[in-house]
């Protein structure tokens, strides 16, 4: 007869536990939807929207302090796929690059033996998407090259760097967090090491300054406030201040540009980084709970900020528009004070103990609309955020200004009926923030949101150490139908842990004792015996507990009543028949019981010897038993036949029903068969008796081997006896040949010893002290070991077999390792597991089949119908990869593929939700922009007025660009902002300073009235007295005569060639030849400032040319920012040289889909060029699609390409032909 086998197939993997102090900082949250964390030196791999374990990486010896993910900021294709790549830094200064998928190291990085500080991938990745820069303490920043381990270059400062931020506006801005204070560095480039030392200013923390103490006193926080003036200082402060430099955090505001956070535990600062001013204090009341992290919002001005009881709240900034003061009020003669942070929802706190606190909290970075926190008992809580719209009169009371739903979704203002799904990212839930003095459009076209955080997901890990681990009865040719492989972890706390181990998930907690479990033995592949003794009294003597768990139903009896106080349990132990149970105490003779009936059968005498050992031989008479009772049921029957035919069928339907119920009652209690086990005591004579219903016979003992010490385990299969002693020395008995070999392993205490599972199969492993060890008794030699502190960071605490291949480790860093013979800790490829949920991430999937699947999304309808069925579809590959295919797009939320399905979801929104889905950040940025422009220059346009009536301009800025794009959003709007920005500055100056500043971006942004008003203000000891008194007078009197603006314009540029750039550029701005001042800036360099003053000064032409200038430097080869020159040209309404710049980029898929949405809107003038670029566009798109063996989609383009793609259509055609003939 064949052998039976089966695809049973349980993975190596790793059951993660509570987390290390090191860990705390060691978590990120990546554009690919997932988070990972360190787990003392693991890092693990969750979704976040299933809370699953992907992956478990295992390869650092030391704690793991910083993991990051490496940002998706660049154009995915073939060549440069979606790939799951995570840089991990650990307490010994080594930093990994994984694959995370494969589960491989992609490179090894060690500079210095000290702790990382902090790591970051660079996210301008146009040049190069595989930098890395870290800090190696105590003061070097190290740029190194993920991909080879190259480093590029290491600079050293004079303070301990503690953090760094980049500057997500300007990827050459880098701040450094210090022991000391903060340094500015501003010529940050991958080619070279920042020159000089960087610009240091100090904090003098906000708790140190006299305003603090009069905080309680003064009742609004604004008054407050106005006191906490100057924070930043060039000049270093007096010792009391250095003391108090607790900042926590710094981090730029991604929303707005030269904003920073400065995170005090009582306190965020706002910093307005041109003016090195403090714009805005969020603090704690004397109650509230401090802060310990915050994670500022790129798509809406809030703050994610964790408190140290576990709470996330959420702060968005508060409007300050005309909306909400009501006409009879009087207006507000100064608007804007400060920027204010409304709370506006916050999550449950946890309960914080000695050994659970709250460790770190990330913020999904693609939808901002979800954090998850990791607590130090090694779990992972997953908040979203859900927003409920509400009707105007349930407004709360409390005063804050409602918030608004956007009008548009996915970068598209949409209709009331339009289907929409607002809790997709944050900026589709609540609308922008006005800006102070602009017109908000009528009241009743808005909806008002609320927000609220909702627990989706939890992942808990296992609970600290110490851990009793027994794997069910092992998997056989009867139970093969119901058979799961389930592991039981019992825990300290008494409760009895049960995981499924092909999936890696907690099956059943059950609460069984009440102190700490010490052993746990199955009796059924449902059922399980455990034990727990709880802690010795003066005397010794204990409570034992000793329960009977059911598993399917959970009910636990107590299967032994514990006296209160008696010897200790020492081991349990049950026959291979799970018939009996021995009971060893450690100063009490042994107990034997009926497993079957819960009774006791013999409790051994006084004079019974002690025992150190004990096991159950596999042997037993049930096989002739069963034959006998055969033989006489036969009997039984053969008496009992009649002549009477009719009465023998009636008697024969009687016998079998005997029979059923015979072997029924057989297998539940009525047959005993006869079992054996054996024993040492103290002076390592080995017994061996003979157990049958309630009589224990005492049939052979074996005296003691000389060479062996205290016998402290034994194990028994098949022939085969082990014996391990306090020494560390193995005997091996082979019963059949009577021969014994005893192997000293020198490893000392063994602690326990057990054979592998499976007929045949004589593998056995040994747990010792520092250790374990896999031997094979058949040739009695040593097949694999691990030893603590040599090949493993770990102490081992309890070992089993898995299956006939794989053990089970349980350490003392709380984790439960399920791994291969050779024990040899490895990852697994993640497309090899088995996941009980399935997970949406593309990433997961072959380049190839990644792409297919963002084009079969992006070019709905196929075939004139939306379908999320990819078997329709003449896609040519194994059907394996299109069942993963299909898989993916099963694990769609109902709600998105609902919007795929949506006929009405534009091809521009298709595009935005496609990015949100892959995590493609530069796809994100270049889709929001792009549809932003194409609809409203849509609306611009005047065949369409007729349609829209006049609501097109309204829209057009109620609806404008959010301002953290910074330059790309509208003049008119970019200009609002920049007057409400140093009006606010304005408000907070304090030294002549800041007022010169301010003077300065007032005279810039033209506004020479309340310029000239702080030029006044100079004070007559001030030794800027008189040139500010004649600059006044100069500003009003400038506009007056031709002569004089020659002469000031002969003198501006005398000041420029004489390097008083910002001067001379001023006098221009006061003549009105802006651009000419724009044109210096840009000669000089300063493309920023120049693109800046352009937006703020000059009409639209003028500001379009100086742009293209600007897009021109940022596509030179030594700038190579073309993503951002994209950008710029989409704000510009560029759209045929965005499409050629595209084409030329090879961008064919990004190229195809925007000339796509072009003719759509109508952006395109059709004539014989655009014609010819379009077609190439479609040509080439196809040929890759092709390359993607995703032949629909290229027939589908080809066709689309005319002339272009006659050739390619015919190709595609042919091999369908051949198949006819």
């Amino acid at each position: 007869m064949l052998p039976y086998t089966v695809n049973f197939k349980v993975s190596a993997r790793t059951l993660t536990g509570a987390l290390n102090a090191h860990n705390k900082a060691a978590v990120d949250w990546g554009w690919q939807g997932l988070i990972a964390y360190g787990c003392h030196s693991l890092v693990v791999v969750i979704d976040s929207n299933t809370a699953q374990t992907l992956q478990v990486l295992e390869k650092h010896k030391a704690d793991i302090v910083k993991v990051k993910w490496a940002r998706e900021n660049y154009h995915h294709n073939i060549g440069s796929p979606y790939c799951l790549r995570l840089a991990s830094a650990d307490v010994s200064g080594k930093i990994i690059v994984w694959d995370v998928a494969a589960g491989v190291a992609q490179c090894e990085i060690q500079e210095h033996a000290r702790p990382i500080q902090d790591v970051q991938w660079l996210w301008n990745q146009d040049a190069s998407r595989d930098l890395l820069l870290a800090i190696h303490p105590p003061n070097y920043i190290v740029l190194w090259n993920a991909d080879t381990g190259t480093k590029l270059w290491k600079k050293s400062y004079a303070d301990n760097i503690l953090s760094f931020s980049f500057d997500p506006f300007d990827p050459s801005h880098l701040t450094l967090l210090t022991s000391e204070g903060i340094v500015f560095i501003s010529d940050f480039s991958p080619s070279k090491p920042p020159s000089g030392p960087g610009k240091k200013v100090y904090i003098s923390s906000p708790h140190s300054s006299p305003a603090h103490n009069k905080l309680a006193a003064a009742t609004g926080a604004k008054k407050a406030l106005n006191k906490v003036k100057i924070l930043i200082t060039q000049e270093k402060p007096s010792a009391e201040f250095v003391t108090l430099n607790d900042c926590l955090q710094l981090a730029y505001l991604p929303s707005k540009r030269s904003h920073m956070l400065l995170l005090y535990p009582r306190e965020i600062l706002i910093l307005d980084l041109e003016v090195n001013q403090t714009v805005g204090v969020i603090a704690i009341e004397r109650t509230g709970v401090p802060f310990l992290q915050v994670i500022p919002c790129f798509q809406r001005d809030g703050l994610f900020c964790l408190h140290e009881n576990g709470c996330i709240t959420l702060r968005v900034r508060r409007s300050y528009s005309s909306v909400f003061t009501p006409a009879s009020d009087v207006p507000d003669p100064d608007p804007v004070q400060e920027l204010t942070y409304d709370l506006r929802s916050q999550c449950d706190a946890i309960r914080v103990t000695k050994t659970v606190r709250p460790f770190s909290m990330v913020c999904c970075p693609v939808n901002e609309n979800a954090a998850a926190l990791v607590v130090s008992d090694g779990r992972v809580m997953i908040w979203e955020l859900k927003s409920a719209t509400c009707s105007r009169n349930a407004r709360n009371s409390s005063g804050v200004s409602p918030l608004y739903s956007p009008v548009s979704f996915c970068g598209i203002p949409v209709g009331v009926r339009q289907s929409k799904l607002p809790d997709l990212s944050l900026d589709n839930m609540i609308g922008q923030s006005a800006i102070a003095g602009e017109e908000h459009p009528k009241l009743s076209t808005l909806q008002e949101v609320h927000l609220k955080f909702l627990l989706t997901g939890l992942f808990s890990g296992l609970p600290s150490p110490q851990f009793a681990i027994r794997m069910c009865p092992p998997l056989t040719t009867k139970n093969i139908k119901m058979y799961q492989p389930l592991l039981a972890v019992g825990t300290s706390s008494g409760s009895v842990l049960v995981y499924h181990l092909t999936s890696g998930l907690l099956h059943k907690e059950l609460s069984v004792h009440s102190c700490e479990v010490k052993g746990i033995e199955w009796t059924s592949l449902t059922s399980f015996l455990s034990f727990a003794t709880s802690t010795p009294n003066n005397v010794g003597l204990v409570r034992n507990e000793l329960q009977l768990v059911d598993l399917p139903t959970g009910r636990s009896t107590a299967f032994r009543g514990g006296g209160n106080d008696e010897s200790p349990i020492e081991m349990i132990k049950v026959s291979h028949l799970k018939q009996y149970l021995a009971v060893v105490f450690k100063d009490k003779p042994l107990e034997l019981w009926d497993v079957r009936t819960c009774t006791l059968l013999r409790e051994m005498s006084k004079s019974f010897p002690a025992i150190t050992a004990l096991e159950w031989s596999p042997s037993h008479n049930l096989k002739s038993l069963r034959k006998k009772q055969l033989a006489t049921r036969e009997a039984m029957a053969r008496q009992t036949v009649v002549s009477d035919t009719e009465l023998s069928i009636v008697e024969s339907s009687v016998i079998s029903l005997l029979q059923e119920a015979e072997s029924k009652s057989e297998l539940s209690q009525n047959i005993s068969a006869r079992e054996h086990f054996v024993f040492t005591d103290s002076d390592g004579q080995v017994y061996h008796l003979t157990v049958e219903g309630n009589s224990v016979k005492d049939s052979a003992r074996i005296p003691p081997d000389g060479s062996m010490g205290s016998i402290t385990c034994i194990a028994w299969k098949g022939d085969t006896l082990v014996l391990g002693d306090v020494d560390g020395n193995l005997n091996f008995w082979d019963l059949k040949g009577r021969v014994s070999r005893g192997i000293p392993t020198h490893r000392s205490w063994v602690r326990k010893i057990r054979f592998a599972p499976g007929k045949g199969n004589q593998k056995l492993i040994a747990m010792y002290n520092d250790g374990a060890e896999v031997w094979d008794t058949k040739e009695v030699q040593m097949v694999s070991s691990v030893r603590s502190g040599r090949n493993v960071t770990f102490r081992i605490v309890d070992v089993d077999w898995c299956t006939s291949d794989k053990v089970i480790l349980a350490s003392d860093d709380g984790c439960v390792r399920v791994l291969e013979m050779s024990m040899k800790s490895t990852c697994f490829r993640m497309d090899e597991q088995e996941l009980t949920e399935p997970v949406w991430c593309p990433y997961l999937l072959v380049p190839r089949a990644s792409l297919a699947l963002k084009a079969f999304l992006l070019h709905q309808p196929w075939n004139g119908q939306y379908s999320l069925n990819i078997a329709h579809i003449d896609y040519p590959e194994n059907e394996e990869i299109k069942n993963l295919l299909q898989e993916q797009l099963n694990s769609l939320s109902y709600d998105i593929k609902k919007l795929l399905l949506d006929p009405d979801f534009t091809l521009l929104q298709r595009c935005l939700l496609v990015s949100r889905l892959y995590g493609d950040e530069s796809e994100l940025h270049f889709w929001t922009v792009a549809a932003h422009y194409l609809h409203s220059l849509s609306q611009d346009k005047p065949e369409d007025m007729v349609t829209i009536k006049e609501g097109a301009p309204r829209d057009k800025l109620n609806n404008p660009l959010d301002i953290c794009y910074d330059v790309l959003c509208e003049n008119a709007y970019f200009q609002k902002f920049q007057l409400e920005r140093v009006n606010l500055q304005e408000v907070k100056r304090s030294t002549y300073d800041h007022t010169r500043k301010c003077t300065d971006q007032l005279l810039l942004l033209g506004q020479t009235d309340r310029a000239v008003q702080l030029l006044l203000e100079t004070s007559a000891e001030n030794q800027h007295y008189y040139c500010d008194s004649l600059k006044a007078c100069l500003v009003t009197t400038v506009t007056s005569s031709g002569p004089s603006q020659s002469t000031i314009k002969l003198v501006a540029t005398n000041m420029i060639a004489n390097g008083k750039l910002s001067e001379g550029v001023q006098l221009l701005c006061l003549i009105d030849k802006a651009a000419d001042a724009c044109r210096y800036l840009q000669t000089y360099g300063e493309w920023n400032r120049a693109a800046w003053l352009a937006k703020v000064r000059l009409n639209s032409e003028e500001c379009a040319d100086v742009l293209k200038r600007w897009v021109d430097h940022l596509c030179s080869p030594q700038v190579n920012q073309k993503s951002k020159a994209l950008l710029v040209l989409l704000s510009l309404g560029c759209f045929v040289t965005v499409a050629e710049t595209l084409h030329s980029m090879r961008y064919f898929d990004r190229a195809a889909l925007f000339v796509e949405a072009c003719l759509k809107y109508g952006a395109f003038e059709v004539n014989e060029n655009t014609e010819k670029l379009i077609t190439a566009v479609y040509a080439d798109y196809a040929r890759s699609l092709r390359s993607l063996g995703f032949k629909q989609g290229a027939v589908l383009f080809a066709s689309k390409a005319g002339a272009a793609g006659k050739d390619l259509l015919n190709e595609l055609a042919s091999p369908k032909e051949e198949l006819a003939e």
